[in-house]
């Protein structure tokens, strides 16, 4: 059956190709549909990273080129580097966390996303950089990967379910935590921090950045930057959602975490922008109820 809500959305000509049949899934297939559901989070859902090649450069050698560069032209860089294939493999190997709720009836509904294990990043396995940057170029990006970014309330998901969780790391500030040097000192010592941790780099990290995220503060906010989170070990974030700067600003504690616009509702695949304009399911991924149309929200960022 169809949830109420999305018998609304179906009668509508753009959503309604969109959505299939849901039922709630019996708590004894729980395991079996987790299962099923990772293995759905792979390749295929990573398909539009366009893959690497063998003469791309390092993570180091990308930013010393770019030491000297800030703001939207080390992003211009960055977004070339990135859509050209220049990032670690590790970063196609999507995991799956899942959110749980009920609707208004009481049905139990477990949604699940596809993310990126760790933040966006330059060079291959053994030498890349996490690379902050404003609103605009991860907004691009994500689009044109086939991505979107996550809500506050996913970020908290994703908090929880990480397998690798690092300290933040607050660096002194100033003018400077712009700077290319800033984020690559404060990659490296994110990269010794998670190293002591967990060797694997395709495992669930979180706490590292603050994240760039989508909310409907945007709308209402135009020409600013959402951001949120950097969770402590005890699972508090530092930084509540804020649209204090503008759109092109970046500093060393910005992340980009992707989210693949497929996810699963009980099993079933499901446009996330879908669920995230759904009456009844948005309250599930996000905090602030429906988000309207996300992936045209997010191609309007750039």
């Amino acid at each position: 059956m169809l949830f109420p809500s999305m018998l609304r959305l179906a009668a509508a000509p753009v959503l309604g190709a969109a959505l299939v049949a849901l039922a709630p899934i019996p708590s004894a297939h729980a395991a079996t549909e987790a299962r099923a559901v990772s293995a759905s989070c792979a390749a295929p859902l990573s398909r539009e990273m366009p893959q690497r090649t063998s003469r791309a450069p390092s993570g180091s050698a990308v930013m010393k080129q770019l030491m000297s560069a800030s703001g939207p032209a080390r992003d211009k860089a960055i977004v070339d580097q990135v859509l050209s294939g220049n990032l670690p493999a590790f970063l196609r190997d999507l995991t799956p966390v899942t959110l749980a709720g009920k609707l208004a009836d009481g049905a139990q509904v477990m949604i699940t996303i596809c993310v990126t294990p760790d933040y966006l990043s330059v060079g291959n396995d053994r030498d890349f950089v996490r690379v902050p940057m404003g609103l605009a170029g991860a907004a691009r990006v994500a689009s044109e990967m086939g991505f979107l970014l996550p809500t506050t309330k996913m970020v908290d998901a994703i908090y929880r379910q990480a397998k690798v969780h690092v300290a933040p790391s607050p660096m002194t500030p100033g003018s400077q935590m712009s700077s290319t040097a800033y984020l690559v000192e404060h990659d490296h010592t994110v990269a010794r921090q998670r190293a002591r941790i967990s060797g694997e780099p395709a495992a669930l990290t979180a706490g590292q950045k603050k994240d760039i995220v989508l909310t409907n503060r945007l709308l209402s906010k135009p020409g600013r930057v959402a951001i949120y989170g950097w969770h402590r070990i005890n699972g508090k974030p530092i930084q509540p959602l804020s649209t204090v700067h503008g759109a092109s600003y970046a500093d060393y504690s910005h992340g980009v975490r992707l989210v693949s616009r497929t996810a699963f509702v009980n099993g079933k695949q499901v446009s996330l922008s879908d669920i995230m304009q759904d009456r009844d399911l948005s309250r599930i991924v996000s905090g602030e109820g429906p988000i309207g149309n996300a992936e045209r929200l997010l191609a309007s960022l750039y």
